[in-house]
């Protein structure tokens, strides 16, 4: 059967849309609330978003291409993220 996009790619790009749509919709419910107090906890709020899609886009991408890399790439890639999970945590 053809298809027209490979099916990782398909969600990849999803849950990507998906995100982007969520920052942009929080975005105008900080503009309509106008009340700082609101928009920080709304800000806050997307900190989850981020990271969960970071997490799940590259957990996908990875079962994609794993039987062409090695498990050891794939390790250095998991570890790679958990740097920048750890690096843009909050103290």
């Amino acid at each position: 059967m053809f298809y027209l996009f490979d099916k990782a790619v398909l969600v990849m790009a999803i849950l990507r849309l998906i995100s982007g749509t969520i920052e942009v919709t929080a975005g105008l419910l900080m503009l309509k609330l106008n009340q700082i107090d609101k928009a920080l906890i709304i800000n806050s709020s997307l900190a989850l978003v981020g990271p969960v899609i970071l997490i799940a886009t590259t957990t996908i991408g990875l079962m994609g291409i794993s039987d062409k890399i090695s498990f050891t790439r794939i390790f250095f890639i998991l570890i790679g993220i958990g740097f920048i999970l750890y690096g843009v945590k909050n103290h």
